[in-house]
């Protein structure tokens, strides 16, 4: 097959739609990943053993788990339970739930290394639970793994293509489909490949930056 240069750059619109997309997703689901694992790593600290070793295994579960299964779990079995969306808000929960467990254990090793000295002060200084977390744990957890965190966010939008699965017709989806309706595939797919490339390695060079800003004496 021969690369057809009038092709290419009339299905370039549409492959920037569904780019739009899955920027969408990333954004959202990784919205969505930052709060909820900050939320699962806390209770893991949390003084009720019965919580801790529940958000434990969940953690456990969703991380042992393959990303395709449990979005599949979640758009063809949950609506037999009463409980359905569209497939880019499914694609969107499924995502960001699937990588707060990653960030979840990211937030834990940051809360780990915060020195005992920091958390024996602020019970010196008869600070509340939440005060000690909001103003002596949480800042200092979150700037140390924020270059973590960054990684997460470009290997999500690398992995929203496994939404295609179920209908969310993001870059790779749109790229399939101009394959499948013009019998060609070698530019759709290409050009899909080089929007993942042209928007990942500025976002990787970007958090490799910040890694060695943040890496600095403070």
């Amino acid at each position: 097959m021969i690369w057809d240069w009038s092709f290419a750059i009339s299905i370039i619109p549409s492959l920037l739609d569904g780019l739009w997309v899955t920027v969408q997703v990333t954004l959202v689901g990784m919205a969505i990943a930052l709060v909820l694992g900050l939320v699962l790593a806390v209770v893991r600290f949390s003084a009720v053993p019965v919580l801790s070793r529940l958000f434990g295994f969940f953690i456990l579960f969703v991380r042992g788990t393959p990303l395709l299964v449990q979005a599949y779990f979640a758009f063809y079995v949950l609506p037999n339970f009463g409980v359905q969306f569209s497939p880019l808000v499914t694609g969107i929960l499924v995502i960001g739930i699937n990588y707060s467990t990653y960030t979840a254990e990211v937030y834990r090793a940051g809360i780990q290394s915060v020195p005992a000295g920091q958390w024996e002060a602020a019970t010196a200084l008869s600070l509340s639970s939440l005060q000690r977390w909001r103003f002596v744990v949480l800042p200092q957890a979150v700037r140390d793994v924020i270059p973590a965190l960054g990684n997460y966010v470009v290997q999500m939008f690398k992995d929203s293509a496994i939404l295609s699965a179920i209908t969310v017709f993001e870059l790779l989806s749109h790229a399939t489909a101009i394959g499948s309706s013009s019998y060609r595939y070698l530019e759709p797919l290409t050009i899909a490949g080089l929007l993942f490339l042209a928007v990942s390695l500025p976002a990787a060079k970007l958090i490799k930056r910040l890694e060695l800003r943040l890496a600095h004496p403070r």
